[in-house]
């Protein structure tokens, strides 16, 4: 078997490649940086004649050779390619071998999977009643960032207050036993981090989701001799060389690895296993677009310290892609279709749209990390 095509189809903000062999069997895999797509896309452009010829079997082979075999590696534009193309070699596989693709990472570890949800609200009141509705649809494990707000002005004082006491209005809503993931979003400074994170530090979070800017994690040793709540981090990271500092030393405890930016399936499981060795357990990122989802899906189930999977499944699965899972009450239960249970409509694609983040200001005008 010989790849012939990488082929490129976006739908709307996603990007993702389709791998086709000789023997029309093909696979898919998400390439979506969620902004900046179309560089991803020029990569793909480059890279497709490195991977025509190739036995797409040999994963590891070619996972070394794109990241390797060029004077420029790593950064969140190559990653994102090579973690699609990983994905869409892995599909093939499954497909060939005539399995699913979490038996090929050492089978199930668990029955099912569980996943948590966003928490928004402009008002105190909407927040809460939203948290209630996700309650009632089954979920166990609530994700909050109380310092979103309306407008593109960001002043971290106020916003650290209108924190804690959201934070402490939720606790008290929804009781003891509802786990509470807070979100930082890497937006404050080391002192104001620590000014808040101690703040809530009453109202339990099961950990705080990205507290500093993932640009120098030498901070991340400052904070942590500051407070005394778990940390969690990673979805900004790619491969397992940006996690050596942070697990090696112990400076965080939960990991969020971004399997549409870290190099795929293929480096995702080394990065896990990395953690497993510091006692670490696997929180991973949640995905543009339902086919990321799936490839993260796979390796949770084959993951032994997976523990929950960010997902906001109350959106649905868009028209042009069918999944094999099934949600009930904040869980996901895998199907047993050979790959990764993906099928692509390319029918119902939607039309490419350009995404920029939002970009946030200080009052006086100073750029804001969004």
């Amino acid at each position: 078997m010989k790849i012939t095509k990488a082929r490129r189809v976006f739908s709307g903000q996603n990007l993702y490649v389709v791998i086709e062999t000789d023997e029309g069997i093909s696979g898919i895999g998400e390439c979506t940086l969620n902004t900046r797509q179309l560089a991803v896309d020029g990569v793909l452009r480059h890279l497709e004649p490195v991977l025509v010829g190739q036995d797409p079997f040999r994963i590891e082979h070619i996972w070394q050779d794109i990241y390797r075999g060029t004077f420029w590696r790593g950064g969140p534009v190559l990653m994102a390619a090579l973690s699609g193309i990983d994905a869409a070699l892995w599909d093939i596989k499954g497909k060939v071998l005539n399995t699913p693709v979490y038996n090929l990472l050492g089978g199930a570890c668990r029955d099912r999977i569980r996943v948590y949800c966003h928490v928004y609200g402009r008002d105190l009141r909407e927040f809460l009643d939203t948290a209630n509705a996700r309650l009632k649809e089954g979920y166990t494990v609530l994700r909050v960032c109380p310092h979103d707000g309306p407008g593109d002005i960001y002043e971290p004082g106020p916003m650290v207050r209108k924190s804690v006491e959201w934070m402490g209005a939720l606790r008290r809503e929804v009781g003891e036993d509802v786990e509470i993931i807070f979100e930082i979003h890497t937006r404050l400074s080391i002192p104001r981090a620590a000014e808040l994170i101690n703040a809530i530090e009453d109202f339990r979070p099961m950990f705080i989701e990205d507290p500093l800017r993932a640009d120098a994690v030498e901070a991340f040793k400052t904070l942590r001799e500051r407070v005394r709540v778990p940390l969690g981090t990673g979805e900004k990271f790619g491969g397992k060389w940006d996690y050596r500092y942070l697990i090696g030393n112990d400076l965080i405890d939960y990991v969020r690895t971004d399997i549409c930016n870290c190099g795929g399936i293929t480096e995702m499981k080394k990065i896990a296993a990395y953690a497993e060795a510091h006692y670490m357990e696997m929180v991973p990122h949640g995905l543009p677009s339902m086919a990321g989802m799936m490839a993260a899906l796979h390796l949770d189930l084959a993951t032994p310290n997976f523990i929950v999977q960010e997902a906001g499944l109350f959106r649905g699965v868009p028209p042009h892609l069918t999944c094999d899972f099934e949600f009930k009450d904040g869980w996901i239960t895998l199907g047993d279709s050979p790959g990764l249970g993906i099928t692509l409509h390319e029918d119902h694609l939607e039309p490419f749209e350009m995404r920029e983040h939002p970009h946030l200001r200080r009052e006086d005008g100073t750029v804001q990390d969004w």
